[in-house]
């Protein structure tokens, strides 16, 4: 087995630790789906006492991996941020450490307003300020029945880094 300086010498960089995040209480693994797919819940990475997570896509799907609230946009809007907060909690933060979310609406005329009031509702009841970067795009989700999709960015120190 080589040592990390050996690493180093043939790949050119030290590597950043990193690992996969997951909450199997709130969501299942993409792998798991009916119609499996290749991409982890969000991905951690550990740097100098600096924790980032970077949450991947999240939506109105529950711990068995199925769409649920069909056709109601607020009740997926809610799903989704509870998806993300099961997610932060596995790792020790809250919504108080999320710097930036991309925001995904499949329709962006009709559902914004709805979508302005809910984000705007649930960051009151975290307490947020200030509040997190965020951008809004209308898209084509994965899945049909999905109307919103959230992925986000948090950051917070971390004294002892996690190995």
């Amino acid at each position: 087995m080589n040592g990390l300086k050996e690493i180093i010498e043939a790949i050119g960089h030290a590597p950043i630790q990193k690992r996969a995040m997951t909450n199997h209480g709130v969501l299942n693994e993409a792998y798991c789906y009916a119609k499996p797919s290749s991409f982890a819940r969000g991905m951690r990475i550990d740097i100098g006492g600096v924790t980032i997570l970077l949450i991947s896509g999240t939506a109105s799907i529950d711990e068995n991996g199925v769409s649920v609230h069909i056709g109601d946009f607020d009740a997926q809007l809610r799903r989704t941020f509870d998806n993300i907060t099961g997610l932060l909690e596995s790792e020790g933060c809250t919504w108080h450490d999320i710097v930036r979310t991309s925001c995904y609406l499949r329709d962006i005329d009709r559902d914004y307003d709805a979508f302005n009031i809910g984000r705007t509702n649930f960051f009151k009841e975290q307490g947020l300020d200030p509040l997190p970067a965020s951008t809004g795009i209308q898209a084509h989700l994965c899945r049909p029945e999905l109307l919103i999709e959230i992925e986000a960015i948090a950051m917070f120190r971390n004294d002892k880094e996690q190995k």
